[in-house]
């Protein structure tokens, strides 16, 4: 599993471009798995177009990838 904290340097499309690109999988194969189309990911990874955020969920849950915020927003007043 993969802990990946979102910062406004590395957002998530780089940690799932990473991911994508050093898995050593084909796009067939991970379209197989994830069900998101080859051409949609080959185009993310291109940078010619975005994924929806399902597409991008279910790409993230096959990695094991686990995206939060870098720390606890502070409550004001607390």
């Amino acid at each position: 599993m993969i802990c990946y904290t979102m910062t406004s340097k590395q957002p998530m499309t780089e940690a799932l471009k990473i991911a994508i690109e050093s898995s050593g999988l084909t796009f067939k194969a991970l379209e197989r798995e994830t069900g998101v189309t080859r051409q949609s990911l080959m185009a993310f990874i291109k940078g010619e177009r975005t994924l929806r955020l399902d597409m991008a969920d279910r790409v993230a849950n096959y990695f094991g990838l686990i995206v939060g915020p870098a720390s606890k927003p502070k409550r004001k007043g607390k």
